[in-house]
């Protein structure tokens, strides 16, 4: 049967279809089926579906491109064999042919990374900028675009990892490329360099030394402080900066005479009286690269049309770069690597170079290393190095421990004796020191020798390993003609990092290598070779975390920088949500944190006239120094339980702690700023249990709150909780965007509801042993706090903490905390890692 199409096998399913309730009326299915029947009886259908195609898919019903399988694509045939062979022999034929084809993607990305030009980023196609480390850390890192660069990101996986770097950062050495910390570079009269610092910098530049330390314009040490616009100086601020003076240099001294001001302190000028010219650099982050550099441009044309003098002020993007080694064994990294032939004139040191006759073990012993305890923080160590991947240990070299109280200039280039300032006998350096043409790291903008390529080196070490074997060439010899453009020797600084002064350990955080771009990967790689252990961003905030400094600029809330990040974050949150089916997404919850919640729980205190009403569009403002605190307490009358460490005896914490009588709060409802709350920075740290997230909201506890937690072990479990309900309705996302706190109705749930008073920036570091969290919270909701805790509590009992309950935003359970309040144990809080 040619039309006709049998059906056999089993018919039950059909059949029973096909019955009648009782089985055996149904009309039974036919066992044979006519084709050409069939498709006339369907053929209306078939049409209209043939037609529904043919409209979706434009009458083209040839299968596309990106659907083809490639099934040929691994044959080689002879053809294209023979093919390629007539193009090779037209390349070697016509050369004008093989210079105008382009090159592959691969290949010109491969040559254009191997380059190691004097200045400037390579890019991407999009215009990203990549650092000289690109290849290396993308091998190994998570790579993310951020501020215009791609920046390692940390170590794929799911962000793990803290409890293993933590343990090598105690025990070893982590290093970090910041060559996304950018320099400008002011140069004019040193008064008028320090007028325009004072327009900007909070808190503002100190000229004369402070308790016998050498002072900054000496360029012995650096400046930290926040960048402000002209004129605002309690304003929103930009980013926190470091600030570098340019050493005095033996010329200039020779014509400077000390001349005393009116305050006490001394100020160099020339003979003709005239302000001595000086450079500065100032390093900003480059999340605020653009605003800090406008920043700094409009002071300086604001001076320059005071004093109608000129101020140069321009950028050093793409001429120096910044490591960054952090761990207990920095500095004895540091002393590997780094071999001086020399110290750049103006410095108050000078470097001894060990003969040869002297190089065996037994007198290196006699002589006494340096310690890292020998230099105070923010000490500043201008050197010149030899290349560190052509060292060899015939040129050992040792910098001897100095007095930075007494300002020595030497200049290398004279061959003259001079006594090294040390605890011991000097040692005059032998005229093996002498390098008449040795840079100025100062001088980048006019371009400082790029390293030796890796290629002369190797061929060099070839070269003298068939040398040792008696196989070298006479007639082959490795040209000199690079010396011209390419140095063996790298002007480099050093910078100590800040210790943290309320911590017990008092340790260092590590050191900068201030050093030009071009020389990165010469100094990368021995320093990742002699043990150093790469990291990206987000090992680094958790190193921050640990050392208890904040992070920029996750923990400046009010800088622009913050707001462009947590934007950024909040999209690709939503985008990567959106991607889940809607059963499967998480609670959302505010990442960009509603710091104006915290406006409706400041006033919700009741005021003297009665009135509750919230004003809106109040920004934050987080104090940074004890001044600044001061005057913030003053305002109040000095009623509040606030003490700025340094800032008078009278009102200090220690005596307020024993003192029974608690000064009256009352203080703290007659003043209020329609424009702006303050906020202070906190160290919080879990009483007993809890781990607090990045985004947990600070609330204020009742005092039975800290009585159930301190009572009995028992009660451990029977902390404050709310509902499940409460939670995903404590915070509530309008039409706009914006997130509102939600008041429960409920008179069981208003139990249960704490009032917020800050934010937690920066969560816990899995692995601590000490863990930490980063939070700001409202000042007077602070001294609010202490002062009812401590009326409430016998003088024994009081700490120096204060209680504050802490939820995450996913979490129904409030933990108890103790928050320590950083500018309480330090002058400033501007520094950051």
């Amino acid at each position: 049967m040619n039309d006709s199409v049998h059906s056999q096998g089993n018919l039950g399913p059909y059949l029973a279809a096909t019955m009648g309730p009782s089985g055996s009326n149904g009309q039974l299915a036919p066992r044979t089926i006519r084709v050409q029947k069939f498709a006339e009886a369907r053929g209306p259908e078939l049409e209209r579906l043939h037609s529904i195609v043919a409209q979706r898919l434009g009458n083209n019903f040839r299968s596309q491109r990106n659907k083809r399988r490639r099934t040929t694509s691994h044959d080689n045939q002879a053809s294209n064999r023979r093919r390629r062979k007539r193009q090779k022999g037209l390349q070697c034929d016509n050369p004008e042919l093989k210079t105008q084809e382009k090159l592959p993607r691969r290949v010109r990305r491969r040559n254009e990374l191997r380059m190691n030009p004097q200045s400037g980023f390579s890019t991407s196609g999009d215009g990203t900028k990549r650092l000289r480390t690109h290849v290396w850390n993308a091998k190994r890192f998570t790579m993310t675009k951020l501020w215009g660069f791609h920046l390692p990101l940390g170590l794929h996986g799911r962000g793990r990892g803290s409890r293993a770097l933590l343990k090598r950062c105690r025990e070893g050495v982590v290093v970090h490329d910041a060559s996304y910390h950018l320099a400008v570079q002011l140069d004019g009269p040193e008064d008028s360099l320090i007028s325009i610092l004072r327009m900007v910098l909070v808190p503002s530049p100190r000229g004369h030394p402070i308790d016998g330390r050498p002072s900054v314009l000496c360029g012995s040490t650096y400046e930290s402080a926040m960048l402000h616009h002209v004129g605002e100086p309690t304003g929103r601020p930009i980013c926190p900066v470091i600030c570098i003076w340019r050493p005095l240099n033996e010329k200039n001294l020779e014509n400077a005479e000390l001349d005393y001001s009116d305050n006490g302190h001394t100020e160099p000028r020339n003979s003709e009286g005239s302000k001595l010219f000086r450079q500065l650099w100032v390093w900003i982050h480059a999340s605020a690269f653009g605003e800090g550099y406008n920043a700094l441009k409009s002071a300086c044309q604001k001076e320059m049309d005071a004093k109608s003098i000129s101020i140069n002020c321009f950028s050093l993007e793409g001429r120096i770069a910044k490591l960054e080694l952090m761990g207990s064994g920095a500095f004895q990294l540091l002393k590997k690597i780094l071999h001086p032939i020399s110290c750049v004139p103006g410095k108050s040191f000078q470097l001894k170079k060990h003969s040869e006759a002297v190089s065996n073990d037994d007198k290196m012993k006699d002589h006494s290393s340096l310690k890292e305890e020998q230099f105070s923080d923010s000490t500043v160590l201008s050197l010149v190095v030899k290349d560190p991947r052509a060292y060899r240990e015939e040129g050992v070299t040792d910098v001897k421990s100095v007095t930075t109280t007494k300002v020595e200039f030497t200049s290398p280039v004279q061959v003259e004796e001079h006594t090294i300032p040390s605890d011991d006998h000097g040692v005059s350096p032998p005229s093996s020191l002498v390098y008449p043409e040795i840079e100025d790291l100062w001088d980048a903008s006019r371009g400082i020798k790029p390293p030796v390529d890796e290629s002369v080196l190797c061929q060099e070490r070839h070269d003298k390993r068939l040398e040792f074997y008696c196989l070298s060439d006479p007639n082959c010899r490795t040209s000199s003609t690079l010396e011209a453009f390419q140095s063996s020797t790298c002007p480099i600084m050093l910078l100590r990092k800040h210790s943290q002064a309320h911590s017990q350990e008092h340790t260092s955080l590590g050191w900068f290598i201030i050093l030009p771009l071009s020389w990165v990967k010469a100094f990368w790689v021995p320093l990742v070779t002699m043990g150093a252990h790469a990291i990206g961003l987000r090992e680094k905030r958790w190193i921050s975390c640990e050392a208890s400094l904040p992070y920029f600029p996750s923990d400046f809330p009010d800088c622009s920088a913050y707001t462009s990040l947590v934007a950024a974050e909040a999209a690709a949150s939503s985008s990567k949500a959106d991607l889940r089916p809607r059963k499967l997404r998480p609670m959302k919850i505010p990442i960009p944190l509603p710091w104006s919640t915290v406006q409706t729980a400041y006033d919700e205190v009741p005021s003297l006239e009665g009135n509750s009403q919230i004003p809106a569009g109040r920004e934050i403002y987080n104090m940074r120094t004890s001044r600044e605190l001061g005057l913030f307490n003053e305002r109040f009358g000095g009623h509040l339980l606030l003490f700025p460490h340094g800032v008078g005896n009278e009102g200090s914490l220690q005596k307020a702690l024993i003192n029974e009588v608690v000064p009256c709060q009352d203080g703290i409802i007659q003043f209020k700023d329609e424009k702006k709350l303050y906020f202070l920075r906190v160290i919080l740290r879990a009483f007993r249990e809890g781990a607090f997230e990045e985004g947990a909201v600070v609330c204020t506890p009742h005092f039975s709150d800290i009585s159930l937690w301190s009572s009995r072990p028992e009660n451990y479990g029977k902390g404050l909780q709310i509902s499940e309900s409460a939670v995903a309705s404590y915070f509530k996302e309008e039409s706009s965007g914006t997130w509102v706190l939600q008041t429960p109705l409920d008179p069981l749930a208003r139990e249960s509801h704490r009032r917020g008073i800050g934010f937690v920036t920066t969560g816990f570091v899995r692995g601590s042993k000490k863990p930490a969290a980063v939070a700001i919270c409202e000042a007077t909701s602070l001294a609010r706090l202490r002062a009812e805790q401590w009326s409430e509590m016998h003088v024994k009992r009081r700490k120096e903490e204060i209680y504050v309950l802490v939820r995450n935003l996913r979490s129904s359970a409030y933990r108890l905390a103790l928050a320590t309040i950083v500018l309480e144990h330090q002058k400033e809080d501007v520094k950051s890692l």
